[in-house]
């Protein structure tokens, strides 16, 4: 090899610095990038806590004044938790926590929690069947989030002296898979509106001067977790003969 073809040492010197200089400014995007992600989950957790514990507060001091102070800041908080799970969904962040649990002890918790606001209108809530169902295999706040908004929506919709009603059924080759019903006897769904009340942000009566208020998000975010569990959710519903909403979850075999 001649002296004309060794390698200049200046020039590798200066090409060394410049890819060290390169994989500088890619490990500083890198970390940038790290940052602004865990500046995220950080704001999330934050604007969490910074709103629901005034909220939490604000019930807890209200139950001694005027009922409707009470309901409009529970109405009020369930609003702030819809949005944020709507949030934390959108940026793939809900996870599942699965494990076996009975899941008629969840829905008489609901029936106990919901049985002074469901008496103060006429209305009864029952578990027809049940006993004798296995576990289910799934998250347990999240299936008593959902339950919860299927009873919440059957209360809201049901007018005096109606009935509310939750049922199980098995199904599949080895009666592996458990529909769940929530049904009552309210002002029903027309069949044009069977895919509406499951969009994002939609609502059959969308009026300022409609009598019952809320976020819109309920129902999305109940199929949103149903499919989590990779299970459907739908309804079944008339118009003045009351809905009947069905969703499905993994059984698991009793031991």
């Amino acid at each position: 090899m001649s002296m004309s073809d060794r390698p200049d040492p200046a020039a590798l010197k200066k090409r060394q610095k410049t890819l060290e200089a390169q994989a500088k400014e890619a490990q500083r995007t890198i970390d940038e990038l790290k940052a602004r992600d865990a500046l995220k989950t950080q704001f999330l957790s934050n604007i969490s806590h910074d709103l629901r514990t005034p909220l939490a507060a604000i019930i807890t001091h209200a139950e001694i004044l005027r009922e409707g102070i009470v309901n409009g800041g529970q109405q009020l908080l369930d609003m702030i938790d819809e949005i944020l799970f709507y949030v934390r969904s959108a940026s793939d962040q809900v996870t599942l926590a699965r494990t076996n649990f009975s899941i008629t002890e969840v829905v008489d918790q609901l029936r106990l929690l919901n049985q002074a606001l469901a008496a103060k209108q006429g209305l009864t809530i029952e578990r027809l069947n049940g006993d004798d169902l296995p576990p289910v295999y799934a998250d347990r706040d999240k299936v008593k989030h959902v339950l919860g908004n299927l009873i919440g929506n059957a209360i809201k919709f049901t007018p005096e002296g109606g009935r509310i009603w939750i049922r199980f059924t098995r199904r599949g080759r080895n009666a592996d898979e458990l529909v769940v019903e929530v049904g009552d006897t309210g002002r029903g769904i027309s069949r044009g509106n069977y895919e509406l009340i499951f969009r994002e942000f939609a609502q059959v009566d969308a009026s300022p001067s409609r009598p019952h208020h809320g976020t819109g998000l309920g129902l999305a975010i109940a199929r949103k977790l149903v499919e989590l569990h990779y299970g459907t959710i739908w309804v079944e519903s008339e118009l003045g003969k009351g809905s009947r909403f069905f969703f499905t979850l993994p059984l698991t075999a009793t031991k």
